[in-house]
């Protein structure tokens, strides 16, 4: 392909951590969000930062339906009719909560474990263990570069793994520092439980453990997310990933963490060719149909 056919991979965090999530996923051809949980107005202002506005989105792209990762949608959704890709229990999920997302006219359903495209961006998606009715983790793949995203799960499957092997950029989440968590004064027992829970969230020991078995691929940069607010710190978070890289000898992969108030750097992830990565149709199941007003099905 000649120089002008050449397309940038990039990632920024528009914000992430314990009160509000959501990515912005870009090439020059295609731009979507993964979640909307910070509010709208934040959203639009972030995105200004990134040179964008709403109408220019191709999607949001949901993990699951928890408010810090949806909150969002309701007004972006409302004022700009950007399409909603999901699953559909995610989508019975918030139709639950949200009358006005509920007559959205542009959702976009995947099955977990589908493969799509969007523009000239690959999507995979794959199951993830958490506290939610049907969350995934994604890993996305324009020309020859791939990014991986896992925030909110338990712990990481050999599916979760085997689908990150070939990733360049990982996001991960490392949600608390056991040691905070366990002395934390404001959170009961029970919620501590939930946290550690294999269907909670990754602590800093766990998400090196996690990145450690991916050194044997194409990992060159991990950024760190959803950090609690009261359970870890960038320091604690990035300090626990280095030192592990440095056990391995691999010092030279980059440790980045995502903040809560501010949008991060825009990083790269590689160039395209302007090739679109086509995928097989029997893997793919859209519907476009709006999400019918029944309750979330008994599992």
């Amino acid at each position: 392909a000649s120089a002008t056919n050449r397309s940038v991979f990039t990632l920024t965090m528009l914000g992430s951590g314990s009160a509000g999530n959501s990515a912005l996923v870009a090439t020059d051809h295609c731009r979507v969000l993964i979640d909307g949980g910070l509010s709208a107005r934040q959203i639009v202002v972030r995105l200004e930062q990134c040179g964008l506005t709403p109408a220019q989105l191709d999607g949001v792209l949901l993990t699951h339906e928890h408010g810090d990762h949806v909150c969002g949608l309701e007004v972006l959704c409302r004022k700009f009719h950007v399409p909603i890709y999901c699953n559909r229990l995610t989508a019975e999920a918030i139709r639950c909560w949200s009358g006005s997302l509920g007559e959205h006219k542009n959702w976009r359903l995947f099955q977990t474990g589908a493969d799509f495209t969007i523009c000239d961006i690959h999507v995979q998606t794959f199951s993830v263990p958490h506290d939610a009715v049907d969350p995934v983790g994604y890993a996305f793949h324009s020309g020859e570069s791939a990014l991986g995203f896992i925030t909110d799960l338990g712990y990481a499957t050999k599916m979760v793994v085997e689908r990150l092997r070939k990733v360049h950029t990982l996001v991960i989440e490392t949600n608390h520092d056991e040691k905070m968590l366990q002395a934390d004064p404001h959170r009961p027992w029970p919620v501590k439980q939930r946290i550690q829970s294999r269907h909670g969230h990754l602590s800093n020991a766990a998400a090196a453990t996690v990145i450690e078995q991916l050194l044997a691929g194409k990992l060159e940069r991990v950024v760190l997310g959803h950090l609690s607010r009261d359970c870890n710190t960038p320091e604690l978070a990035a300090g626990a990933i280095r030192a592990m890289l440095a056990q391995r000898g691999r010092s030279e992969i980059e440790v980045h963490c995502a903040a809560q108030s501010q949008i991060s750097v825009r990083f790269t992830i590689g160039q395209t060719k302007g090739r679109a990565f086509q995928p097989t149709f029997d893997s793919i199941f859209f519907e476009t149909t709006p999400v019918p007003g029944h309750a979330i099905r008994a599992a």
